[in-house]
């Protein structure tokens, strides 16, 4: 039988220098030259008043090595980074042989605070100087993430109140069931299982008073209009994202196409991109040149930004939501639209799920429009009359009709043609015409910029450069959720993980290099 030298897998006790274990190339390689030698830790710094007196503290160059190697590694959680400052040798040797408690971790990313900013930016300078970054193409765009916060807990002060008031009149009535069961003495007194919803009840009433007194508001949106508060995290919202709506934030990353180094990342309490461009923009003013081309997805697609992008004279790119129908390249997306998702799809094996279809309403292609413009024909055959000539809808002539009373009630079409056929009496349709303004709107510009072949192009580029880097964040380095609370806390950590990409980048392509 062939002899073979034995294998160690158990302890074993080893005489280990620390900094042969850190190989040049390496992630951690680079960011250990980077934090050691490029970056001014002094904002770090200023945070500890011990000089005189008072406990010795972790080094803050330690403390954010540790973080930023376990967050490339996919190791979010602080208990599982102080597991393996004890046992992994990379990041034994990365800090210096530290082993923080994982408050002390945890702390230390919550009170981050504006040093990340700086920190930051002093590594986007390093890029700059290594040459990754090419100012030709700027790619801005979103990804939904889920909050430290219960979704269950959203609502308004009005949800809020009633729920408060639901539960004291439930936690009443056991109290006045135990009361009766005193009174009684051939009852039984309340159970152990009564009387612990009872404290429930009044613990979670409590709660809620306190909730509504602490935030005397509603939450306002961008248009004045009341958004739901949550009682975990305020900052949150609720999004919709293809796997469902979460409550959590929007972290927008700015990326340049050269080496996909992220310029400028922000978290966003709020499911609505729409706001969020412009200050991005905003934030990397200082590496954009007059040449840089700003792409964006369509969830950017507004007037109020493709004005500004015009009066700024930014050549930008912003596809709207329809840009796919117009493209022969997705000439064939329904047929993987069609099948199901694998890690979505809740059907039984052997069956395809169904949803059920809003029912289709009428349209104005529905109704027939006469040569006069006098009236139009609806598809039950009634005329609708004129009330509206020259009426101004989206920047273009309208001309509106409306239904008369005696032909729309009694109609057996009322379900196909009002959304609501219980309130609406009679059915109004509007046939748009040419521009009032006969130049075209800035929307029309943009859609025309979207359709030339250098925009196909640049929507192409503008795939290929952010997408794998939320692929990087989400996929390799296992960011599913933030772990904090509260915007400036989740926008600490975004920073973070974007500042780990940008490290990365470095050691692959700047110090490798």
């Amino acid at each position: 039988m062939a002899r073979f030298k034995p294998t160690h897998k158990g302890l074993k006790l080893l005489a280990v220098d620390f900094e042969r274990q850190i190989l040049p190339g390496t992630f951690e390689h680079a960011l250990c030259h980077l934090i050691d030698h490029e970056l001014d830790l002094s904002a770090l710094h200023a945070r500890y008043q011990n000089d005189d007196g008072g406990a010795s503290a972790y080094h803050p160059a330690a403390l954010l090595k540790i973080i930023l190697l376990a967050y490339s590694r996919g190791i979010l959680y602080s208990r599982r980074i102080e597991a393996a400052c004890r046992e992994n040798i990379v990041f034994i040797a990365v800090s210096g042989d530290s082993q923080p408690h994982f408050s002390t971790i945890a702390a230390f990313v919550s009170g981050m605070g504006d040093a990340i900013a700086s920190l930051f930016a002093q590594v986007l300078l390093v890029c700059d100087r290594q040459g990754l970054i090419g100012r030709e193409m700027f790619a801005i765009d979103g990804v939904k993430l889920p909050a430290n916060a219960s979704k269950a807990k959203s609502g308004t002060r009005a949800d809020y109140q009633r729920q408060m008031e639901r539960m004291e009149q439930a936690a009443k009535t056991l109290l006045e069931k135990h009361q009766r069961a005193d009174a009684a003495p051939t009852e039984a007194v309340m159970g152990q299982r009564e009387a612990n919803k009872l404290a429930r009840l009044q613990k979670e009433a409590t709660q809620l008073r306190d909730w509504l007194q602490a935030n005397p508001h509603d939450r306002k949106g961008s248009r004045g209009s009341v958004i739901l508060s949550n009682r975990t995290d305020n900052e949150s919202a609720k999004m919709a994202t293809g796997k469902g709506v979460v409550q959590g934030y929007t972290g927008v990353a700015t990326v340049d196409e050269k080496a996909q180094i992220i310029l400028d990342a922000q978290a966003h309490g709020t499911g609505s991109e729409q706001a969020l461009l412009l200050p991005a923009i905003k934030a990397v003013a200082a590496y954009r040149t007059p040449q840089t081309v700003i792409t964006a997805d369509a969830g950017y697609y507004t007037e109020s930004n493709c004005q500004a992008l015009a009066t700024q004279s930014i050549e930008a790119y912003i596809p709207d939501p329809d840009y796919r129908k117009r493209d022969e390249r997705y000439a064939d997306q329904g047929i993987h639209t069609a099948k199901p998702d694998p890690l979505w799809n809740k059907a039984r094996s052997g069956k395809v799920a169904t949803h059920k279809k809003k029912a289709r309403c009428f349209k104005p292609a529905d109704f027939v429009l006469a040569e006069d413009h006098s009236h139009c024909l609806c598809p039950g055959g009634k005329r609708l009359y004129g009330n509206g000539s020259n009426c101004t809808i989206g920047g273009r002539i309208a001309l509106k009709f409306s239904g008369a009373k005696q032909d729309c009630v009694p109609c057996d079409k009322r379900r196909e043609c009002l959304r609501t056929p219980d309130k609406t009496h009679v059915r109004q349709v509007a046939f748009l015409q040419g521009r009032r303004d006969s130049s075209p709107s800035v929307l029309e510009q943009m859609k025309a910029r979207i359709d030339s072949a250098r925009g196909k192009a640049m929507i192409t580029r503008r795939f290929a450069t952010v997408e794998p880097v939320f692929g990087n964040l989400r996929g390799n380095k296992r960011l599913h959720r933030f772990t904090l609370r509260g915007k400036d806390k989740v926008d600490g950590q975004w920073k973070l993980y974007c500042l780990m990409h940008n490290v990365e980048k470095l050691a692959h392509h700047g110090y490798a290099s």
